[in-house]
């Protein structure tokens, strides 16, 4: 089958007219000069060029960017949040014990973690923008591996302090830096999906997490070494350090300089991606250079704002879940060990919830309505445990987990694909996607800090704290839909009353693309 073109036409070497002047590629680039020049695409200005392949071609390619892209960035995700999360399985394996720390001490230890974290991720994720991802990335990985290990050698109260502090520095780039690079390389209909393979990695990562801690505390040795809950972190610390040198290897920047690919299989994935703008007409880019402007107009995006908002309910209830439910089930009269055990469950039925929420809600292209049933099923585990009384019923404390584990983990994916989709050119996208993860960070705070120990074991404040947010996240959800659909419905009646033409002579081809999701032929996903 012969491949498409705009024109409709068979794919030429039409050279760029002087109305679409080529745009300056991405400084991380690392093909070769004569490799770029080579390629024939609309972000140099081209206007005959492939935009589709036969329907097995798609699929083969799309397949061939999976297996490269999202499993290593998935098993990275893993890593990094049972590094992040490891704290409480360290809590109660006897770290306060060890480290003589109050609760108040343990929950700013792991408050501090999210400080750093939310601070950094807007200037990591400018970075990426500017040099080669898998560099930037590998070195974050190994900073992070550096500083977990050395987790693993402090004795003192400060020492954990600084340790969290500085591990949120490390971590703060790779989450917001992976879900960028995911968007540089799929359609807004096919985002969320490999989001959500990415991030199910974060819901196997307690289970995974738990069952590490139960085994490295049955580890033999010697009484104080196996007193020390150091080994946890030292050895969890150990496993990002070898992978960094994999993410330097293997891990692809962008189509255009992606090895595994021919020269038409670049082309078509870089040109689909810039003329995917709901409408059918216009283009954004992707290959233009970070700039001042770009920047404050993601700050001053009120899409990014209410994504923020939406994250904060988000995380708020995710961390506080993933830091505090081992003490919980331990507190219903089981045992360490079997604490950790009994949270796999609660995190396979997370992962598994959250792939089937986000495949649907893309077969059907309704990411604001799957947030809203997530937050709905967590809701009714929040209220479950505020009415039912603990000590008498530890089977349903421990049951009413599940819907809170089921919804929390279920809105994430869809929330982050539905605010980026929204956001152009990538430059902006790159700093929303930061700005919407790095405030998230203080429902991170809010939420490990929620599950104040003197309320245990009906915790009225935190499961309390975790309804609220999950209402707020829901009022959210419904204003931006209605703005979306609204700000659709009047772009669709200007495309109709006036021509492309027209509006391309109004504007001009480099103000349509600076314009990104505010061009007229710019439509948001709902």
């Amino acid at each position: 089958m012969q491949a498409d073109t705009i024109s409709g036409a068979t794919a030429t070497t039409k050279e760029p007219t002087a109305t679409t002047a080529p745009c300056e590629l991405q400084s991380f680039s690392s093909a070769s000069a004569s490799e770029r020049d080579d390629l024939i695409t609309v972000e140099k200005g081209y206007t005959d060029v492939i935009t589709s392949l036969s329907p097995e071609e798609e699929r083969k390619v799309i397949r061939k960017v999976d297996w490269h892209v999202v499993p290593l960035l998935a098993s990275l995700m893993l890593v990094s949040f049972i590094d992040r999360s490891n704290i409480g399985n360290a809590r109660i394996q006897g770290m306060e014990k060890d480290l003589k720390m109050t609760g108040v001490q343990y929950n700013t230890a792991v408050s501090l973690f999210f400080v750093s974290y939310g601070i950094f991720e807007i200037p990591s994720n400018i970075i990426i923008k500017m040099v080669q991802p898998h560099r930037w990335l590998s070195f974050l990985i190994l900073a992070w591996g550096i500083v977990m290990t050395l987790m693993g050698l402090t004795e003192t109260i400060r020492g954990l302090y600084a340790a969290r502090f500085f591990l949120g520095v490390a971590e703060a780039g790779f989450g917001p830096g992976a879900a960028f690079l995911l968007s540089l390389w799929y359609l807004r209909s096919e985002y969320l999906s490999r989001l959500a393979i990415w991030f199910s990695s974060v819901a196997l990562s307690g289970a995974v997490s738990g069952l590490l801690a139960y085994g490295i505390g049955h580890l033999d040795g010697s009484k104080a070494y196996a007193d020390l809950v150091n080994r946890i972190f030292i050895i969890e610390g150990l496993i990002p350090i070898s992978l960094s040198g994999v993410v330097l290897i293997f891990l692809p920047d962008s189509p255009e300089t992606a090895k595994f690919l021919t020269k038409r299989e670049k082309e078509f994935l870089i040109n689909r991606l810039a003329l995917e703008t709901g409408s059918g007409h216009g283009r954004v880019t992707n290959s233009e250079k970070i700039k001042p402007k770009l920047v404050f107009a993601a700050l001053k995006d009120y899409k990014a704002w209410f994504g923020a908002g939406l994250e904060i309910c988000s995380i708020l209830c995710l961390y506080g879940f993933t830091a505090t439910t081992p003490f919980i089930i331990k507190e219903l009269g089981y045992t360490a060990a079997n604490a950790q055990l009994m949270t796999i469950p609660l995190y396979v039925c997370a992962c598994i919830s959250g792939l089937v929420f986000a495949f649907t809600a893309e077969r059907y292209q309704q990411r604001a309505i799957a947030i809203l049933i997530g937050f709905s099923i967590a809701v009714i585990g929040f209220i479950g445990q505020l009415v039912i009384p603990h000590d008498r019923l530890p089977g349903l404390t421990y049951g009413l987990l599940f819907p809170i584990a089921i919804g929390i983990y279920s809105v994430k994916m869809p929330i982050l694909a539905w605010i980026s989709g929204s956001m152009a050119p990538s430059s902006k996208r790159a700093v929303g996607i930061a700005l919407i993860t790095g405030m998230g960070q203080f429902g991170g705070i809010a939420g490990t800090n929620m599950y104040i120990e003197s309320q245990r074991p009906r915790y009225p404040a935190g499961y309390g704290t975790g309804l609220a947010a999950c209402g707020l996240g829901m009022i959210l959800t419904i204003i931006l839909r209605f703005i979306f659909v609204r700000e659709n419905a009047k772009r669709v009646r200007y495309l109709e009353s006036e021509s492309e033409e027209s509006i391309r002579e109004k504007y001009g081809e480099q103000k349509l693309l600076d314009m990104g999701d505010q061009s007229p032929f710019f439509l948001y996903g709902l």
